[in-house]
């Protein structure tokens, strides 16, 4: 990979399609990312991931979900999970997808703000940092833009800014403070993945699923959903559940395992 002072947006398609969805789904579908996904400098009640994922911070997030959501320390703790890699996901998920442009979750550059409202979390960008192929614009313009060589080494970097530098080492830390299994966090993921494509990507409905197939196997977690054929597309099904069915007021989600068994 080639490290390549930008000329052009270069978080403009993440935003197009952001901004697609909320005309599709309403202001809800995208409620946990920040408004043109960049905070503005010194922005004040944030939380770098990295506060996280050395468990500074990572402490009061956890009591924050368990009071939000009234279940075991688990339960709230796998919830946060799942809100957490659904929304720092999304931009990466939708940016290889709309055009192979990936946005860099390197922890220090990820910002958090949990709230006791809706939505529990909202994630932010420090600065757009981005990994491209050489047939895009941005390839030429160097400082804060990586050129991958192929669509291979492309998908390389995204599971490495995604999973290996930020969500693996998360993943240990709150498995050092609760009991939960990695192929029930990891399956929170996978479905994150899944949904992020199907609800953000407008094409054919065979075209999203190899792209969804695609994004899941880079990551390692294609075993941990099933997609199944719709009237109207496909619809994710986890083999994995993320706990809600534990709150005091249950819920069972409409693609969770415990549904089809």
């Amino acid at each position: 990979m080639i490290a390549a002072t930008l000329t052009v947006p270069v978080l403009a398609p993440v935003e197009l399609i952001l901004a697609e969805m909320r005309q599709r789904r309403g202001e809800d579908a995208t409620r946990g990312l920040v408004p043109g996904l960049i905070l503005p400098d010194r922005a004040a009640g944030w939380t770098p991931a990295s506060a996280l994922i050395s468990g500074e911070r990572l402490g009061a997030v956890l009591a924050a979900a368990e009071r939000r959501w009234g279940g075991s320390p688990h339960a709230g703790a796998a919830l946060a999970w799942k809100c957490y890699t659904y929304w720092l996901a999304l931009p990466a998920v939708l940016g290889w997808a709309a055009a192979r442009r990936v946005p860099l979750l390197d922890p220090d550059d990820v910002l958090v703000r949990v709230s006791s409202r809706q939505p529990f979390l909202t994630v932010g960008l420090r600065r757009a940092r981005v990994a491209v192929l050489p047939s895009d614009p941005l390839a030429a313009t160097g400082g804060d833009v990586t050129v991958a060589s192929s669509e291979a080494e492309l998908l390389a970097v995204f599971r490495d800014t995604l999973r290996d530098r930020h969500l693996d080492p998360l993943l240990a830390q709150i498995r050092s403070w609760v009991r939960l299994g990695e192929r029930t966090l990891l399956g929170s993921l996978a479905s994150g993945v899944a949904h992020g494509v199907l609800r953000g990507v407008r094409g054919d409905a065979d075209d999203l699923r190899r792209t969804a197939d695609t994004l899941l196997s880079a990551l390692g977690v294609a075993d941990l959903v099933n997609l199944e054929p719709t009237p109207d597309g496909y619809a994710v099904h986890r083999r994995t559940c993320c706990l809600a069915f534990t709150l005091p007021t249950p819920k069972v989600c409409s693609g969770c395992c415990i549904r089809s068994a």
